[in-house]
């Protein structure tokens, strides 16, 4: 009987091996499939191709999303999720279907540029030689690494690195070190003026728009109640603990709502939210699993009903408020926010988009205690209160909407500050170093090569280890 099974077994894989052998799919083959396509609330994606590396993209605004082949015109998502593409009568593609639902192609003819593929063009010829960066009118002081303990031979085979694909989608990659902006590179088709997504990053820019609106008086303090600026609702749920959760309970990701990313079967499902018609509605809606206050839980429905305060509070959209404050005492001139917490927004988050220059300077006005060009941006309570641990989420110390991280470099903890999001984007704060890293991605809802990019070329710089020998 046991050889039997053997046996079967092994004509299993065998049959398995040819099956995935029969699906090999080449470089034209996939480009039969590109177009652009209609998507859920009447938007769009692309389909493409990449040469560098023979894998189907869906483009979703400017995330990437690779496709996995399964069997003739069927692919698998990332959530292994079957993407079924359709053909008409003379066995042309002319849409797909997927969830139940089917979307049309809109136009066949579209083309990507080659740059979207690869780091850098003729990889292979690729040897970095490193410049000192540019000083622009956005109002960064540059300088050379000369003048750091940065080391010049780390980040050369970090570029390497990068450009070799070893590790893969990294957008961007800047240092900021004792105020001087002293190293900076992009990859890809991006550059100092394009912007970025921040996703999740996003966050700790509603904490400094908190702390700002407080400071101007907008809000009386952090311990007024979340309910208290939705007179206009009915919420279900509703009980003596939901009424007491605060400001700062939105901000530290604890407002104890059954809304944690981390735990599949929460109620407060990220995606179910995206697509539902009113975010504030659905958050303050889910039922209440622990007191205000108690464990942290990771809920974008907390920030994003901050967000909505700050509008109520100031009585102006947040990305207006942002501009007549933050951005405009940073100069930060080129951004897009489009904040609505509805459908509308379900693949865009209601996320911020900044170059990453600007991601810099937010950094480093943090870094600064909220001082920029002389001028207390932010108060210096709400900066030190932001960056104190306030919780832990998913194990990590949390303050309001930020990330309160060690990195380990051969037995050396360096702690930073983080404002981080989906994909790779990281803007780090080095208090002891003095320093502030920015790095930039697509690695969306993969593992993102950022912090093992600062922990082997940039922290090691400072081992004292290594500084002896």
């Amino acid at each position: 009987m046991k050889k039997i099974y053997l046996l079967l077994l092994f004509l299993l894989s065998l049959y398995s091996g040819y099956s995935q052998q029969k699906l090999k799919i080449t470089y034209e083959q996939l480009k039969e499939y590109e177009g652009i396509y209609e998507y859920q609330n009447n938007t769009t994606l692309q389909i493409a191709a990449s040469p560098k590396d023979t894998i189907l993209y869906a483009i979703i605004n400017e995330s990437k999303y690779a496709l996995k082949p399964s069997e003739k015109d069927v692919f698998l998502n990332m959530s292994q999720e079957k993407v079924t593409f359709l053909r008409d009568q003379s066995s042309i593609i002319n849409g797909y279907s997927s969830d139940g639902k089917t979307f049309k192609l809109i136009n066949k003819k579209v083309s990507f540029p080659k740059e979207m593929w690869y780091p850098r063009l003729n990889p292979k010829e690729f040897k970095y030689v490193y410049q000192q960066p540019k000083k622009d009118l956005d109002g960064l002081v540059t300088g050379s690494l000369d003048d750091t303990r940065l080391d010049k031979a780390l980040l050369n085979e970090m570029m390497q690195k990068i450009v070799d694909g070893t590790y893969p989608n990294v957008h961007s990659v800047l240092i900021i070190k004792d105020g001087k902006l002293v190293f900076e590179e992009y990859f890809y088709e991006y550059n100092k003026a394009k912007l970025h997504e921040l996703r999740s990053a996003t966050k700790s820019f509603v904490s400094a728009l908190t702390g700002i609106a407080i400071d101007k008086g907008y809000i009386k303090d952090k311990s007024e109640t979340a309910l208290s600026y939705f007179p206009d609702y009915t919420f279900k749920n509703l009980t003596d603990d939901k009424k007491q959760i605060t400001i700062e309970n939105l901000l530290t990701n604890q407002s104890g709502l059954d809304c944690d990313v981390s735990n599949p079967k929460s109620e407060g499902n990220e995606t179910t939210m995206n697509y539902s018609d009113d975010w504030i509605q659905f958050t303050l809606d889910l039922p209440m699993i622990d007191v205000p206050g108690g464990k942290g839980m990771y809920c974008s429905g907390n920030p994003i009903t901050m967000g909505k305060i700050i509008e109520r509070a100031t009585k102006m959209p947040l990305p207006e408020f942002a501009k007549q404050t933050l951005f405009k005492d940073l100069g930060i001139k080129n951004f897009k926010w489009n904040f609505k917490p509805d459908a509308s927004s379900a693949e865009t988050f209601c996320q911020v988009y900044l170059n990453s220059r600007d991601m810099a300077k937010f950094g480093l006005l943090y870094l600064n205690k909220g001082i920029w060009n002389g001028k207390q941006v932010v108060s210096k309570n709400w900066i030190e209160q932001s960056l104190s641990k306030h919780s832990v989420v998913q194990g990590v110390n949390y303050g309001y909407l930020w990330w309160l991280k060690f990195l380990n470099v051969d037995g050396v903890k360096y702690y930073g500050k983080a404002a981080q999001g989906n994909g790779g984007q990281k803007i780090y704060i080095w208090e002891d170093q003095n320093m502030i890293t920015v790095i930039t991605g697509g690695n969306f809802n993969l593992q993102s090569p950022s912090d093992e990019i600062i922990q082997k070329y940039i922290l090691p710089s400072f081992n004292a280890k290594k500084q002896l020998n």
